[in-house]
């Protein structure tokens, strides 16, 4: 053990620094897995729980094996030489991740556990070789006995693990792109395995360690020039919170979020509602016995702020945006021309947060903040519904686009948001956009007027009120007393979001694209009418896959993720 039994050594040998930097690497990579797996399988409770249990497994067997080889051939050689590996691996992992993560889709797994083949793929061959450092630090260490030994390396690569959770969380993701924080890790190992092999390195020492810097140096600068299939790749990043692709496409410019489509603006005319989904944010305007009666707009997610500019352009109303993701602010800033003023007023901040602290009164909140396989429980429950219901004013109303399917087996979560809401106002009023049942935005309205508003009272209107857009289109999608069947009212103690939201997991999202001319309703109309079932052979049909090519292109941008220059 290199010092008597019963001799305490205080000194951290460099196999004990081994130790550590293999507790945060291997949960910096577990992170970072989450990252990587979202834009294809989505980042739910699921996909979480198959990341932890795969690193839990993969360190297992790796601390088993690891062990039984420990004490026969532990010296600080073999050590190195097993961080070099893990090394060689991240290099893969991002000069190839994006291939071998698509390889695994076509596996006939449940939903649940969709992503598994590509965590263990992607990350069990690492976190594997990673759980041999701590058996081999502990024999090679200076402690003066097993047990010793033993807690304090495995002490160590716990303090590890910390570090790695903590840096990676606060530090690297918000800092770096995911490339570039596997670069980082992959320099550290072979840092820690050449501190381990001098000052007297072997030949094949020096080869293996060079070659595996090599290696992580050609991963992280190969990759396309900066196009995606979907288009050029003007910005992309890794948030706090998502990863963020700004992605040009003629004259549209798109926001993506997680590999998923979320908002779209036509270049030349910035207010222009792409998506067809967009326009039905207008619809409070003929639910309102007044429409000047609605003064104060708030908006719960930015995204590219499509309605946000719209409002403060069309209408006298003050808008009020709260996002929670501060790079989605500074990005609609630069490339969705969003100018904040008096009228348009930007807040960084939690949704439930911000209205439980507001002393605000509202006549609409827009509840945008919901993603295809991502919603954040606390924007669903009851408890929430009543706080929004608390800043409305008497008339007020709440619109909230959900995506999910209107009617059949993915409809779990949409017939739960429908039940919760009509537990709390008078009356509940919901428009599929896409028609038939596939995954589509489905746009919600529940008011505080104890008045009914028929679909025949919103026509009248559309055809008497100048709103500034042609809605008869979207009245035809009127749907009032929906048959929630079984489904559970949300609860801040019972919201099983993610359950909810898996039957829609491999099913396609499909968003209609609005014609050019936003008045054309006949238009409108056709779309409406053409095949759900394919998306195929109409140009205003997008259908968006549930396991999207992940985008990470990366020579157009710096590893900061901002566009590089000349």
């Amino acid at each position: 053990m290199g010092v008597p039994d019963g001799v305490t050594d205080r000194r951290v040998s460099r196999a004990e620094l081994a130790v550590f930097v293999s507790g945060v690497a291997s949960m910096g990579l577990e992170i970072l897995a989450g990252r990587i797996v979202a834009p294809q399988f989505g980042s739910s409770i699921y996909t979480w729980g198959t990341i932890i249990g795969v690193f839990l497994a993969a360190l297992s067997a790796g601390y088993l094996r690891g062990g039984k080889l420990a004490s026969r051939r532990a010296e600080p050689a073999r050590l190195a030489r097993l961080l070099v590996w893990t090394a060689v691996w991240v290099a893969l992992l991002v000069f190839a991740g994006d291939l071998l993560l698509r390889s695994t889709v076509a596996f006939p797994l449940p939903s649940r556990v969709a992503s598994l083949p590509a965590v263990v793929l992607l990350f069990g061959p690492p976190t594997y070789l990673l759980g041999f450092i701590s058996p081999y630090g502990a024999e090679l260490s200076r402690k003066g006995g097993l047990g010793e030994a033993s807690g304090h390396v495995y002490a160590v690569g716990t303090i590890g693990s910390i570090v790695g959770a903590f840096g990676t969380t606060y530090l690297l993701v918000p800092t770096l792109g995911v490339d570039a924080i596997g670069f980082v890790f992959g320099v550290l190992l072979v840092a820690t395995a050449a501190t381990l092999v001098l000052p007297s390195p072997s030949r094949e020492s020096i080869v293996a360690i060079g070659g595996a810097f090599v290696l992580l140096v050609a991963a992280v600068s190969t990759g396309a020039a900066g196009v995606a299939p979907e288009g050029e790749i003007v910005y992309q990043t890794q948030t706090p919170y998502q990863q963020l692709e700004v992605i040009d496409s003629g004259d549209t410019r798109t926001l993506y979020l997680d590999g998923q489509r979320h908002s779209a603006m036509d270049r030349s005319d910035p207010t222009r509602h792409v998506f067809e989904y967009t326009r039905y944010f207008h619809l409070p305007y003929l639910f309102a016995e007044d429409p000047d009666d609605i003064d104060r707009v708030l908006f719960v997610g930015g995204g590219g702020f499509t309605g946000p500019k719209r409002f403060a352009e069309e209408y006298d109303a003050t808008v009020d945006v709260v996002e929670i993701d501060p790079e989605v602010i500074d990005v609609s800033k630069r490339y969705f021309a969003v100018e904040e003023s008096d009228q348009l007023r930007i807040h960084n901040d939690d949704g439930r947060r911000f209205l439980r602290e507001s002393n605000e009164t509202y006549d609409l909140i827009v509840l945008d903040a919901y993603k295809k396989d991502k919603v954040p429980f606390q924007l669903t429950t009851v408890e929430f519904m009543e706080l929004a219901d608390d800043r409305l004013s008497e008339d007020g109303m709440v619109f909230a686009n959900v995506i999910s399917a209107p009617s059949g087996p993915a409809s779990k979560f949409y017939r739960a948001e429908y039940a919760t809401m009509d537990a709390v106002y008078p009356h509940v009023y919901s428009f599929p956009t896409a028609g038939g049942t596939v995954i589509q935005n489905v746009e919600m309205i529940a008011t505080k007027n104890e008045t009914v508003v028929t679909e025949e009272t919103l026509r009248d209107r559309n055809a008497r009120r100048d709103i500034g857009i042609d809605l008869s289109s979207e009245i035809g999608n009127y749907r009032r007393e929906e048959d929630v069947g079984d489904a559970p009212v949300l609860r801040d103690d019972y919201a099983p979001v993610d359950a909810l939201l898996d039957p829609m997991v491999g099913q396609r999202y499909v968003i209609d694209e609005a014609g050019a001319v936003e008045n054309a309703s006949s238009d409108s109309a056709s779309s409406n009418d053409s095949d759900v079932s394919s998306g195929e052979d109409d140009p205003a049909r997008v259908v968006v896959n549930a396991s999207p090519a992940a985008l990470r292109a990366r020579p157009a941008h710096d590893q900061r993720g901002r566009p590089a220059e000349g």
